[in-house]
Parts: structure tokens; sequence; C-alpha cells
């Protein structure tokens, strides 16, 4: 089951991202790498921030998570992530599935240039990455990360982000 997180989720939000970010760990650039990757306080920032988060139950407990943020002409996908035992089980993929056809407008999403999984993850399904420029801008405009992130990031396109804002 598909369901909009709560407050009473926080810890199991707090408990998958840290747990599946583990597989970031020396991918990441070791200047931005941090133990815990995120902070219960983080996450509550980025729910006041307009996170909306989305999880997957199995077995009475989350699974995955998938937050979408709306930034006015677009949506992002923020923090997805499936715990380290229950990945490669679709989860993910129903996630993403769901907030799609939840967006009413282009979705875009931004992960770690080195995370080869995570950019194939996005690609299978449809999206493409942006070129340097574009990414730059958007990562910009955005987003809220620090410059180093935006260096070593890329972004992802779903089908709705039209061929006429390339080059931006």
């Amino acid at each position: 089951m598909i369901r909009k997180c709560n407050q009473s989720d926080l810890q199991s939000i707090y408990d998958i991202i840290n747990d599946a970010a583990q597989a970031y760990r020396g991918v990441i650039p070791a200047d931005c790498w941090r133990e815990p990757y995120i902070s219960v306080e983080e996450i509550e920032q980025e729910i006041e921030d307009d996170v909306v988060f989305w999880g997957l139950e199995a077995d009475s407990e989350l699974a995955g998570v998938m937050g979408l943020q709306n930034r006015g002409d677009v949506h992002l996908i923020r923090h997805a992530y499936v715990i380290t035992r229950a990945q490669r089980q679709g989860i993910g993929t129903r996630l993403l599935q769901h907030l799609e056809s939840n967006a009413d407008k282009p979705l875009l999403v931004g992960t770690w240039a080195d995370a080869r999984w995570a950019i194939a993850f996005y690609k299978n399904r449809g999206y493409r990455q942006v070129g340097r420029s574009e990414k730059d801008h958007l990562l910009g405009n955005y987003w809220n990360i620090p410059q180093r992130q935006i260096e070593t990031s890329v972004v992802l396109a779903d089908k709705r982000w039209g061929h006429g804002r390339r080059g931006l």
C-alpha cells in the first residue's frame, strides 16, 4: 500500500534514508558525505519546505519513501530510497509511478553524478538526463543545495519536460 507519510513516520523515513544511503558511501565525494546522511531535523526542514513524503508499506511497515516537492512550474522528486533488505522488489518503481500519476506538471530529479544505478533507474523509466548548463540552471533555481553538490550532481527530467525548455 502506498500512502502519504505523516509525523508518526518520521523515524521510519530517517531509518530508510540512512540505511539506503550507505550505497552512496565512496560514491558521493568525500567532502559531501556525512554520517548520518540526513538528520531528523533536516527531514523536518524538508517537510517544512513542502516536501511531501509518500511511503510504500510492506508487512505493516514502511519499506520505501519518495518525496514530492512543488516548486511552481515543476515537481521535484526528493529523497527516493528503499530500505536495503527490500530493494530490487519494485518498490521504487511503484513509488515513482504513484508520484507520476499524481503530478500535473513536469517531474525533475537530481542525484549524484557517480550514482550510476540511480541514473539508470530513472533512464529505464523514461527520464532523460539534461545537459550540463541546463542542470546547473535547474539545480540553482529549484533546489536549495550547496555549490559543491551542484557541481557533482545530475538532473533527470520526465517526458513532460519539453524540448522547448532545453538550452537554458
